[in-house]
């Protein structure tokens, strides 16, 4: 998985099924705006591709679900993100454990 939104995106429908509305209203409140529909959907595409989560309909609405290959790359993503960023978030924020 590359990428800081294919992260957020799979650690938001981790905590619960989505649609691409729902997850950019999410994004929304981390970041200084929304993103478009041009940046989610790719995004998306490419995680169901790699079988991380799982589009399923609602009605008219496509709902993604995360997949237990999707758990498991989460886990991978943080242990890197904090391998990475850990000393920053540390630093400013204090004790990231």
């Amino acid at each position: 998985m590359r990428g800081l939104l294919s992260f957020q995106i799979l650690w938001l429908i981790s905590r619960e099924p989505m649609n691409g509305q729902q997850i950019a209203l999410e994004l929304a409140k981390c970041r200084s705006s929304k993103p478009t529909p041009g940046t989610i959907y790719p995004a998306l595409k490419e995680l169901a591709n790699k079988g991380l989560i799982k589009p399923s309909r609602k009605g008219r609405q496509v709902v993604y679900h995360i997949t237990e290959e999707g758990r498991k790359g989460l886990a991978d993503a943080r242990r890197y993100f904090f391998q990475v960023f850990g000393e920053i978030i540390e630093e400013e924020y204090g004790q990231v454990c």
